[in-house]
């Protein structure tokens, strides 16, 4: 099973670091590569949230449901994902970390078919870069003197 680990100190409280993570709008906002977000659920907000993200990868619109299946404020998110045929499994967690936050996220890859079981460990490498420039937009975002 890949997993990829990618960590980051922002310079915000951890209020606001969670906020970017954990919420949908938010995080998309803090994001460029993401060009829309729809929401499949009522709930806007917390554990239950299934939404639609569309982004641009390797020049074409790609589309990818997503829910939040697990939400302790100020400390960790869990979001799901089904795609390529393998189980997504993501866990950002935030800390305190002197005056700012430790950002850290955790993506477990499990392949569900055959076909993914030996595509997965041959994209890990782009999702990790993928990742890396996400973690970075959201450091981004959080320094920016508004979000303080």
């Amino acid at each position: 099973m890949p997993n990829v680990t990618v960590a980051r100190r922002i310079d915000a409280p951890v209020g606001v670091v969670f906020r970017t993570v954990a919420h949908v709008e938010q995080f998309s906002q803090a994001v460029p590569g993401i060009l829309r977000v729809e929401f499949l659920s009522e709930v806007r907000s917390g554990a239950g949230v299934r939404f639609r993200e569309t982004r641009m990868m390797m020049g074409r619109e790609a589309s990818t449901e997503l829910e939040v299946t697990e939400y302790v404020e100020n400390e960790r998110v869990r979001i799901v994902s089904e795609a390529g045929g393998a189980l997504w499994d993501t866990v950002f967690t935030v800390a305190p970390d002197g005056a700012g936050t430790e950002l850290k996220m955790v993506m477990d890859a499990r392949p569900q078919t055959l076909s993914a079981r030996m595509t997965v460990p041959l994209i890990i490498g782009t999702v990790r870069k993928a990742v890396e420039e996400d973690m970075d937009a959201v450091k981004s975002f959080c320094e920016r003197p508004a979000r303080r």
